[in-house]
């Protein structure tokens, strides 16, 4: 049986820690679920799986976000952006979608 670390990696914890950050600072991005996840990327504390599903499925619905106007602007990150990395960031949906598909596979 393959046994699955559900502990956030610390590169997602960072992004997470980011979003939080521009969030405060711009006053925009996210919603409260997604700041409970960022808390919860951030304290690196195990996911249950559920969870991990939720984060793939956040993922899958959001990635048209990185079309939108400055996704990509370090400087005056848009609403969208800034709520990719309360959810971990590219790092944390790459996570996700590998801890999902082992998941898959331990049945």
């Amino acid at each position: 049986m393959d046994i699955i670390d559900f502990t956030p990696p610390e590169i997602v914890a960072r992004n997470a820690a980011q979003g939080l950050a521009w969030r405060e600072r711009y006053g925009r991005g996210g919603t409260e679920v997604g700041v409970a996840r960022a808390k919860e990327l951030v304290a690196r504390r195990d996911l249950s799986p559920e969870t991990i599903r939720r984060m793939v499925s956040y993922f899958a619905r959001h990635e048209v976000d990185k079309r939108g106007k400055n996704f990509f602007n370090d400087d005056n990150p848009s609403a969208g952006r800034i709520a990719w990395l309360l959810w971990g960031g590219d790092e944390g949906r790459e996570w996700a979608k590998g801890i999902k598909e082992r998941m898959g596979r331990s049945r």
